[in-house]
């Protein structure tokens, strides 16, 4: 088993001879929403191409993520819906919204394949070449050159945007800024908390000692308050698919970069009696799992990503193999360590990964679950008013509704223990989406759009977030930017109207229908920690 693959970048030599590529629309980003808005402009007779960041079609999707973050299902509709429906053939099933990795890889391959939408591969950004507010192409480091009328940015991390010089922000805005209720910092979350006084010295009650690896703040003058706005950022993670079936499984490798002390903390709480951290491991199909963060210490590599949605392509790669390291350790350490209970290395060991996902990548996700970056600001910013409909917009293309989510943060001492602040677990009920959120500013740019990173606070992107939404955004992007296309006008100028109708040709959900039944408190408890 290689892993010699597995990278976010890698330096590449200039083309001899570089390529142009030119089309209506310009996608970059293979993400979900990459993936819809190309289908969907191709439908409308666009001519698209797709610059894929890496090496990998589908994003957290096609990267185990398999236990769908739905929210409501019938809020799902147009190529989503088209996509689950996809899921559930492919099973053999009336309804299917869990799913293997390579499961939604032959999904996404299948539309791309079928509607002749070409994917380059990694295509690291280099420079946007502007005139006035106008994109007229981007350059890729290994030479290639894309020109378009519009060009869509499909990133996790809102690239595109920053070098068009769109008006951005990063962290979390104080409640104050929106006048919400539940952004900025938050301690007293019920939720993926010590559940008892967990010492963080290295020799307990000593500070002088030394604090353990897992904390990021140790100064007591740097808590802050609830509600205080930061420049911090919700942990990153691997969504793990693992298998407990003994034929297609390979045991964990030990990380080259291994360290044991890493989990010194985790072993003291699990001595004291908790046992929590792979208590989110969901079924998905064929023996397998998707393994998502669970309780105080788990998969979760809580403060150690801040420096990703600012930082280069060399930056990104060392807190990619970081968080490598730091999840294929985890499960290392709690098969292997001798400290660890041996019940617990039973059932941990019990598990490896799957020989039949990820060949390329040593059967390992090659995503990083960039839960947020950079957030566009544009002329309406979502916030938890929507969320909470205290607000509604007007310009609706398309409906989220999983609960209002943030991982924790950072991991601080208060009163000489260990505390997690940052986790917001909110119930919701479905709402729209503005498309002046997905657009920027036209002072910014007037032929761009922006899916993934749209214009909204740290809390509403907690609930906007999730990849099915990612996947309606995308399909009613690419419906705005062949109207653009079609009308020769700006992504600021194309007539509502006419983008409601088509979305609503196609399948898409713009309004609530309040005689469904729903429960939101229900659907959160339902699908508590799958986030």
């Amino acid at each position: 088993m290689s892993l010699e693959n597995l990278f976010y970048y890698r330096s590449l030599p200039k083309r001899i001879e570089s390529q142009v590529i030119e089309k209506n629309i310009i996608i970059y980003g293979a993400t979900p929403a990459g993936i819809t808005a190309a289908v969907q402009a191709k439908r409308l007779g666009q001519s698209v191409a797709i610059a894929a960041v890496g090496g990998h079609i589908g994003g957290m999707t096609t990267s185990g993520l398999g236990a769908t973050d739905l929210g409501a299902k019938e809020a799902v509709g147009g190529l989503a819906k088209e996509f689950y429906q996809g899921i559930a053939y492919y099973y053999s099933k009336q309804e299917q919204y869990t799913f293997e990795p390579k499961a939604a890889t032959h999904m996404l391959k299948k539309w791309l394949n079928e509607m002749e939408i070409p994917v380059y591969f990694y295509q690291y950004l280099e420079e946007v070449v502007k005139e006035n507010s106008d994109i007229q192409e981007i350059y890729m480091q290994d030479g290639n050159r894309y020109i378009a009328d519009i060009f869509v940015d499909a990133t996790y991390e809102g690239d595109l945007l920053a070098k068009a010089g769109v008006s951005y922000t990063v962290g979390r805005e104080a409640n104050s800024i929106y006048q919400e209720l539940y952004n900025g910092i938050q301690f007293g979350s019920p939720h993926h908390k010590f559940e008892k006084w967990i010492d963080p010295y290295v020799v307990e009650g000593v500070p002088e000692s030394g604090v353990l690896p897992g904390i990021t703040e140790k100064d007591p003058r740097l808590l802050g308050y609830n509600g205080q706005g930061d420049k911090r950022i919700q942990a990153y993670t691997f969504r793990v698919c693992l298998t407990n079936e003994p034929v297609n499984r390979e045991p964990i490798p030990k990380p080259i970069h291994y360290d044991a002390n890493q989990y010194a903390l985790l072993l003291r709480y699990i001595q004291e009696g908790f046992w929590d951290a792979m208590n989110l491991h969901t079924k998905i199909p064929n023996g397998k799992s998707d393994l998502n963060n669970h309780g105080a210490f788990s998969t979760d590599n809580i403060g150690m990503n801040y420096d990703w949605p600012e930082g280069d392509y060399a930056t990104r790669e060392r807190i990619f193999q970081e968080h490598v390291t730091y999840t294929m350790g985890l499960l290392y350490f709690l098969s292997n360590d001798k400290r660890v209970p041996l019940s617990i290395r039973r059932e941990v060991s019990n598990w490896g990964l799957p020989k039949d996902e990820f060949i390329d990548t040593g059967h390992w996700p090659p995503q990083l679950y960039i839960r947020e970056g950079r957030r566009m600001v544009s002329d309406y910013v979502m916030t938890d008013h929507n969320c909470l409909h205290y607000s509604k917009v007007d310009d609706s293309i398309g409906l989220a509704s999983y609960h209002m989510d943030s991982h924790h943060c950072r991991r601080v001492i208060m009163d000489g223990r260990c505390v997690n602040e940052g986790d917001v677990e909110i119930p919701i009920s479905p709402y729209p989406i503005s498309y002046r959120s997905i657009r920027p500013k036209r002072k910014d740019c007037t032929n761009l759009l922006v899916p993934v990173c749209l214009s909204s606070s740290h809390i509403a992107y907690g609930s906007i977030r999730m990849e099915p939404v990612f996947m309606i955004l995308g399909q009613s992007t690419g419906v705005a930017a062949a109207l653009a296309v079609k009308h020769q006008t700006n992504v600021q100028d194309i007539s509502y109207q006419e983008l409601k109708e088509t979305l609503l040709s196609y399948g898409q959900i713009l309004e609530w229908d309040e005689e469904i039944e729903d429960d939101p408190i229900a659907r959160m408890e339902g699908t508590f920690g799958k986030d």
